[in-house]
């Protein structure tokens, strides 16, 4: 029986578990684990610390504290076989263990999500690669919700935009792979991008190694019944969108407090009393540190087990004061009716309902408190001048005269952030700074916040996202595009802006109607991409002068003149089935009753702003009757904060001058 598309988070999820589970009973009797540090927060995203209790873990440990107990016998290292560093660091502490004389130790190490030949590399050089026990941990989706699916790559976006790894591309490739073996192939592969197309031959490739190694299935030879399609969307044809502050309430949760594996560290203050027992689900046990005065910060999780926080996560913040207060009175009322029970079974159902009253109180003094927060800073000078230059400059107006602003702004000593964040916004959107500007902010920068940031300035050069127009790589792809294969080196907003209704003046935040509620008026271009496929009649709708469309037309078919604007190549690839016959036996069995998914791959990360979106555009197939569900994929979860902590540079440049020793 061919497995369930609906149910692939939930198969995702078991699986990872089972495998995990089976590596840690190898290693007999009680063991210490030691995690990389982001590691023990993706565990528990499929298990909890009290199973792993159940399998001898008798404590856990942060491998970049060096505080391990020495005095186990059995200790299991899990951490990123894909991140040199992190290897180094546990060869660094296993040479450390076994100068510890006392207890004569097994080591096991478990490499996530694969044993790489570099690591075996390093291990061999540090001389213990024959005195541990080498696993590897094959996980690479997991599943953040039902119909979100992430790799979890902490660093995607600078490893593929900085520092020019593939390694994303591949573990996507592979993820993407274990889909089609499952579920079949994607029928047609259509994609967006330089990297997108990378990765799309990557998996053509795979499935013709697949049938010259014979190790094919009925799922690799065939198109799949169940999915309609994957679009792949490179992050590098829309490098605005994750520059602007998302302005959904999970979106601004993430710019102003960070979300990270559905979790967030907020104030104590915010949690209240008692609030210590906030834990999600599966949550592990916290990692064993070094004592310390009492936190400050408390972790709690952000997902849909928190039926008030599912129901505000897409929501524009500007509404989330009456969105509470209307779930404040609901609860007001569903409490009072209490006093209208009289029967014993009406206060017996009452009873039963109590520990959901609770729950849902508790969750909304969270999210009450939590939004009171974030409204003193939204409702700050520095972020609506903040805003009001995002929004300028992404509707077209000069950026020059944004100028002004920016440099108050750096007077005030703004966070740097900020400021690289507003820069780099005209440089993507305007194709570039002129050269006299950007000096003149670069000297700013480097006089106001330190000249360390001369590093920080070059990442991101090197990165494209900010350069004068002279020295751009290339100049702005003309309006229209070129030839049958044009592509440019830069996407053209000021064309795709209008062609693309990427602005959208009147919107209702109440009840919207289109994706650019998500940024109060701004439709990512990503976005509008997606539509261009699975929403043609709503983008002619939008566009001034009719499209070449047909009611079969199917892929990018209507927009390929648009797209030529858009940075990268356009491809659609159709994937057809080894045996044609057999192929249209299966496609007659399945029917064309059901519901069919369409996976979207985000490569290089995508913000929370765009996935509320996605979540829009499949209410509204559904609205509209077709029967089709989108899949999110993606390398990780982004954000313009994120982008700018991993290039900005945090060590101060020494003078050089010594200081004399005070007597």
């Amino acid at each position: 029986m061919a497995p369930h598309i609906d149910r692939e988070a939930e198969h995702i999820k078991g699986k990872a578990r089972k495998d995990l589970l089976a590596l840690l009973e190898n290693v007999r009797g009680k063991k210490n684990v030691v995690f990389s540090r982001d590691l023990p927060a993706i565990v528990g995203l499929f298990v909890g610390f009290s199973v792993l209790k159940e399998y001898g873990v008798e404590k856990v440990f942060v491998l970049e504290n060096g505080n391990t107990d020495a005095s186990q016998r059995n200790v299991v290292y899990i951490a990123d076989g894909e991140n040199p560093t992190k290897v180094q660091a546990v060869a660094a502490q296993i040479k450390q263990l076994q100068r510890n004389g006392n207890v004569e130790h097994e080591v096991t190490i478990i490499w996530v999500p694969r044993r790489t030949l570099v690591s075996n590399k390093i291990l061999e050089d540090e001389g213990i690669l024959g005195d541990v026990n080498i696993q590897e941990l094959q996980i690479f989706f997991l599943p953040l919700e039902a119909d979100l699916l992430s790799l979890e790559q902490s660093n995607g976006f600078h490893d593929l935009y900085l520092y020019g790894n593939r390694g994303p591309i591949h573990l996507a490739s592979r993820a993407l792979m274990q889909i089609q073996q499952r579920h079949g192939l994607f029928p047609r592969i259509l994609g967006k991008g330089d990297n997108a197309r990378k990765l799309a031959n990557l998996l053509v490739r795979a499935r013709k190694e697949l049938d010259a190694d014979e190790a094919s299935t009925p799922y690799t030879t065939m198109p799949s019944t169940s999915i309609d399609s994957l679009i792949v969307i490179d992050r590098d044809v829309d490098m605005a969108t994750p520059l602007l502050t998302q302005l959904t309430y999970e979106g601004l949760i993430d710019e102003m407090i960070g979300i990270k594996h559905n979790k967030a560290e907020v104030d104590s203050s915010i949690i209240g009393p008692g609030g210590q027992n906030w834990p999600s689900a599966g949550a592990t046990a916290q990692p064993v540190t070094a004592p310390s005065r009492q936190a400050l910060k408390q972790t709690i999780a952000l997902d849909s087990s928190d039926t008030l926080y599912e129901q505000l996560r897409s929501v524009n913040f500007a509404l989330i004061g009456p969105h509470l207060n209307k779930i404040a009175r609901r609860l007001q009322t569903d409490l009072e009716g209490r006093h209208q029970a009289h029967e014993i079974n009406e206060l017996r159902e009452f009873v039963n309902k109590l520990p959901v009253y609770k729950e849902e109180h508790k969750s909304l003094a969270v999210h009450t408190n939590m939004a009171d927060d974030m409204t003193k800073y939204t409702r700050s000078e520095t972020f609506n001048r903040e805003l009001e230059i995002q929004q300028n400059i992404a509707a077209g107006t000069d950026p020059i005269y944004q100028h002004d602003t920016i440099e108050e702004l750096i007077s005030r000593d703004v966070s740097i952030s900020t400021i690289l964040r507003l820069l780099c916004l005209e440089s993507t959107i305007a194709g570039g700074l002129r050269a006299k500007d950007l000096d003149n902010f670069k000297r700013q920068i480097v006089q106001a916040y330190g000249y360390q940031h001369l590093l920080t300035l070059d990442r991101l050069e090197k990165m494209e996202l900010l350069q004068s127009r002279a020295s751009a790589s290339a100049l702005l792809l003309p309006v229209g595009g070129g030839g049958a294969s044009a592509t440019g080196t830069q996407s053209n907003y000021g064309f795709l802006r209008k062609e693309l209704h990427m602005i959208v003046d009147e919107y209702n935040e109440q009840d919207p109607d289109d994706v650019s509620y998500v940024y109060s008026g701004y439709a990512p271009l990503s976005i509008r991409l997606v539509q261009c496929i699975l929403q043609k009649s709503y983008m002619q709708s939008l566009h001034k002068s009719p499209l070449p469309l047909t009611p079969s037309s199917t892929g990018w078919a209507g927009f390929e003149d648009i797209l030529k604007s858009a940075k990268g190549p356009t491809f659609n690839i159709v994937q057809k089935p080894s045996d044609e016959k057999a192929s249209k036996a299966k496609t007659a069995l399945a029917g064309n009753a059901g519901w069919k998914y369409v996976f979207v791959m985000f490569l290089g990360g995508i913000t929370c702003a765009e996935v509320a979106a996605l979540r829009f555009i499949n209410r509204k197939l559904a609205e509209s009757g077709q029967r089709k569900k989108i899949m999110i994929c993606t390398t990780g979860m982004i954000s313009g904060r994120g982008i700018m902590e991993g290039v900005i540079e945090t060590k101060t440049l020494g003078s050089g001058i010594k200081t004399p020793p005070t007597t």
